[in-house]
């Protein structure tokens, strides 16, 4: 998603002074083609190697912006309003239907038989776009006290453009969009430990049917897995309440390249590592405190800021290794060594304060380092549930200059869960 989120910046420093209609779609139009061949020439222009360190710097000395880049980032984009108002922490919070995008073995832990849960993104809605959006229906349902099972689907529309030629001669309308659709299962392996597998199918058509450069675009499709694993502690007595530890770990997105063309040069999907930690404290029967964390990794090749291109075909060598290789040696593979693949990680911190089980009060920070997409922001949010219906809110309050798609923003999540059917809903 960092990369999304670099490009959605630039455009949006580009195009701020614009507001007609026309300029609008001109907006989303070069916000596809962004999407589709990158920015990879733009950030290496702006560095230089510093032969007596052999790193890449900029005129003042300091590290080179060099986000990773990915393909559908959409992926990477948090869904839901609950762990939006949170940092978008996620990974070891208490299950709900939107554990499928964080972390699917939660599943088996679930207080409830199963839920499903509707989210609606606005996107760029602080330009008066009214139809680009992220769209997220999810849900599981507990199989037994050792299985469960899950689905989701998402679906993002960057809303109509109007396509044209380099000489600014239309080319037709289109309506780009992207879709995942989810299936996960997860077990217990043990009264604290479970494990969760799903499998993924990825749509984006972004252009079809358009020329660029010679270049027919056609719709990318690919395939991918997550993998993900959960700990959760026994409660500890405290003097007038409890608290309890949940740790977990997900690989997700891991998969095949995708490309938009019939070209053999094709994109990695944004595989991701994320290791997360939610800690539980019941002062009593009434109030509760969750202070979690997450930290994310891209498990995508380090753009080479020198462009190495050894075979001499026109494309850098990063972006022609195998989707293993770029999976694992992406811990290694910075060019600035251990610093900048320590400037790689993505920190979440999430706090939730619910009271009686109907009404949440919650806070979040997201930090990401300024050479790695400089995404930086304080979440809030409220949550409120009666009997088997919830509703969640969250709104995003960046603190740097850098514009986000979700400046001025309220998102809400639906959920309806299946307590019932055990019969200890909330009354």
């Amino acid at each position: 998603m960092n990369y999304f989120d670099q490009k959605n910046a630039y455009i949006w420093a580009f195009f701020r002074p614009l507001r007609n209609d026309t300029m609008k779609k001109s907006l989303l139009t070069t916000l596809v083609l962004v999407i589709l061949f990158g920015m990879t020439e733009k950030v290496s222009a702006q560095c230089f190697l510093n032969t007596a360190t052999n790193t890449y710097e900029t005129v003042l000395g300091e590290p080179c912006v060099n986000t990773i880049i990915t393909a559908v980032p959409f992926l990477r984009i948090v869904p839901d309003a609950r762990s939006a108002a949170m940092g978008d922490v996620g990974i070891a919070t208490s299950t709900d239907a939107n554990s499928m995008h964080f972390n699917a073995s939660k599943m088996v832990f679930g207080e409830d038989k199963g839920g499903v849960a509707v989210t609606y993104t606005p996107w760029l809605r602080a330009l008066n776009v009214n139809d680009v959006y992220l769209a997220y229906l999810s849900g599981y349902y507990q199989l037994n006290d050792q299985e469960a099972a899950g689905f989701s689907l998402r679906y993002f529309s960057l809303g109509d453009i109007a396509f044209t030629d380099e000489n600014g001669m239309p080319l037709g309308n289109g309506r780009p969009n992207e879709f995942e659709l989810n299936g996960s299962y997860a077990r217990k392996l043990g009264d604290n430990l479970s494990a969760g597998l799903g499998a993924k199918f990825i749509y984006s058509n972004l252009a079809a049917g358009q020329e660029v450069g010679g270049e027919q675009i056609s719709a990318g499709t690919a395939f991918a897995a997550d993998i993900s694993m959960t700990y959760k502690s026994g409660k500890i007595d405290l003097n007038n309440g409890s608290s309890d530890l949940t740790i977990g770990l997900a690989l997700t997105n891991i998969g095949s390249k995708i490309t938009y063309t019939n070209s053999i040069n094709k994109d990695f999907i944004p595989a991701n590592f994320g290791l997360g930690a939610a800690w539980n404290l019941d002062f009593d029967e009434f109030n509760r405190l969750t202070v979690a964390m997450d930290i994310n990794k891209l498990m995508a090749p380090t753009p080479d800021p020198g462009l190495t291109d050894d075979d001499a075909d026109g494309v850098p060598d990063y972006k022609q290794v195998s989707t293993f290789s770029g999976v694992f040696g992406s811990f290694g593979d910075a060019q600035g060594g251990i610093s900048e693949e320590l400037r790689e990680l993505m920190y979440s911190f999430g706090l939730e304060y619910w009271y009686d089980k109907q009404f949440a009060v919650r806070t979040g920070y997201f930090y990401e380092h300024s050479t790695k997409g400089n995404r930086k922001y304080f979440t809030v949010g409220l949550g409120l549930k009666y009997n088997v219906f919830g509703l969640n809110i969250s709104y995003l309050v960046p603190t740097t200059n850098q514009r986000n798609p979700l400046d001025n923003t309220l998102r809400f999540s639906m959920l309806f869960d299946f307590s019932a059917f055990r019969g200890d809903a909330d009354l």
